[in-house]
């Protein structure tokens, strides 16, 4: 595909694809379901990606799971029309099967290789694709599937050409070991930001040093960076947002957290950027990091964001906010590069 250079790109892993630092996350599009993020009208979601790919995005990360497929099929209206040129990749996910009878049922993580090769199929034709970019397994099987069953499935899937690249999500260094002693992990999908920082210790580095590409989720944590959360907010939030269920919404978390949120801004106004920006930016600086997975509800919540992709922190921004981190007690983990 013809590449929008009017973004930097950095290489994914080992794979032949360049993508920009940020791409644009589907998971609140998908609209209400056991895991969602309250009421979305598919028109703003549509409105919010077409946005996103103007802007310069490349890549869309969405999953079968969210919404129950629906988030796919805005994925596909979205880049209805798009000249094949200008089409951004599109990466997907399996593994996590819903109960059809039930919506706010939450899913099981299935790696049986008959239900992945069902689940393949049904994204392709629901993203109206003829291969998928990326296909991740959104998390370890609970099913009593075998990682190497279900990982050489998926291996299988990228030889058969359904699939261009392979990668795990929400997987550990002793896990990403054991999948590439069968084949080559092409990326690692794993949470991370200035809150939840586990996989800086292990996880970050094992890619690093096996050519395994990275692109993190929720940089923001859910919104709780994005410099316009409040403890007023967070007790609004509806019953059917998953947040206004989570630990990190409520509390001294809260507090905590908006102390990291707040000088995040500190460092944003110091730079002219948006404290979405400055966190976002913020996972990119670690090495190992190839990408950030942002998401957005509104065209105008992908302009809050996008400057992330050209913004680099200094040393001394990331010391200002490790020291906040630190200081306020939010998350765990490593609190900044060594």
């Amino acid at each position: 595909m013809t590449q929008d250079n009017s973004l930097p790109l950095r290489q994914l892993g080992r794979t032949d694809m360049r993508i920009t630092r940020v791409g644009f996350g589907s998971w609140a599009v998908g609209g209400d379901w056991a895991v969602g993020w309250g009421d979305q009208d598919d028109q703003d979601s549509v409105a919010a990606i077409r946005h996103a790919v103007e802007r310069g995005v490349n890549w869309i990360d969405t999953a079968a799971i969210y919404g129950l497929g629906h988030s796919e099929e805005v994925v596909a209206a979205a880049l209805e029309g798009i000249p094949k040129s200008r089409r951004p990749y599109v990466f997907t996910k399996c593994g996590l099967v819903a109960d059809a009878t039930d919506r706010r049922k939450g899913p099981k993580q299935v790696g049986a290789p008959a239900s992945l090769r069902r689940e393949v199929e049904a994204s392709l034709r629901r993203l109206q694709l003829e291969q998928i970019d990326l296909y991740q397994m959104h998390w370890p099987a609970e099913d009593g599937t075998k990682l190497e069953d279900y990982w050489q499935t998926l291996l299988d899937l990228k030889q058969e050409g359904k699939v261009r690249a392979v990668g795990l999500s929400n997987h550990n260094a002793a896990q990403l070991q054991a999948a590439e002693a069968i084949g080559h992990v092409d990326t690692l999908q794993p949470p991370f930001s200035a809150i939840k920082r586990a996989v800086a210790a292990a996880e970050l580095p094992w890619c690093h040093d096996h050519g395994t590409g990275v692109i993190v989720y929720s940089p923001m944590q859910a919104g709780l960076l994005a410099g316009r959360f409040s403890v007023e907010r967070a007790a609004a939030l509806p019953a059917n947002d998953w947040r206004s269920r989570n630990a990190e919404f409520k509390g001294e978390a809260l507090r905590r957290n908006l102390e990291v949120a707040a000088a995040m801004r500190a460092v944003a106004e110091r730079r002219g950027t948006s404290t979405a920006a400055v966190a976002v930016a913020w996972t990119l600086a670690w090495p190992g990091v190839t990408g950030a997975i942002v998401g957005a509800r509104s065209a105008a919540q992908v302009d809050g964001w996008i400057e992330a992709a050209r913004l680099e922190l200094t040393p001394a921004d990331m010391a200002e906010i490790g020291a906040a981190i630190e200081r306020s007690g939010a998350g765990t983990g490593l609190s900044r590069p060594a």
